[in-house]
């Protein structure tokens, strides 16, 4: 787990890197925000955060207002995960939904049904649009293709 988390927290250290989010305007008509309760990676806390998912990333703040001047604690590429999916019965919390890739999970508490599975599917559409599994070039537009 310690490799997602590194990337994802590299930005809670004293020098944020912003080429982790070269680009994306975090700050402007973000695919989805809320507040979520994470678990920290070292210290197994769990910690409100606000969360901006915009353009394959998955950004969380301390604070609601999100502006062009804000750092973010951390950062996700959605494109690294493989599945994000409901995790109740594993943390024994309400809830709860999980984030993973190959070797690693994250833990997230929403604050209701609703918004977990609205998270659950606006991460999971951004998995796979930005998957690198499947390219541009593969990509069939079968409504052309009509004989």
């Amino acid at each position: 787990m310690a490799s997602l988390w590194r990337a994802a927290s590299a930005l809670t250290q004293s020098q944020t890197n912003p080429s982790d989010y070269e680009g994306v305007e975090f700050w402007s008509n973000p695919e989805r925000t809320g507040w979520l309760t994470k678990q920290g990676e070292y210290i197994k806390t769990w910690r409100r955060r606000w969360f901006v998912l915009k353009q394959g990333k998955l950004f969380w703040f301390k604070e609601s207002t999100v502006t062009r001047a804000s750092k973010p604690r951390g950062v996700i590429p959605v494109a690294a995960c493989l599945t994000v999916k409901g995790a109740e019965d594993v943390l024994n919390k309400q809830y709860a939904f999980e984030l993973s890739t190959r070797s690693e999970t994250m833990y997230f508490i929403a604050d209701s049904e609703k918004e977990k599975e609205d998270w659950i599917n606006s991460i999971g559409r951004s998995i796979v649009q930005h998957s690198r599994s499947v390219t541009d070039s593969e990509i069939v537009d079968y409504d052309s293709k009509r004989l």
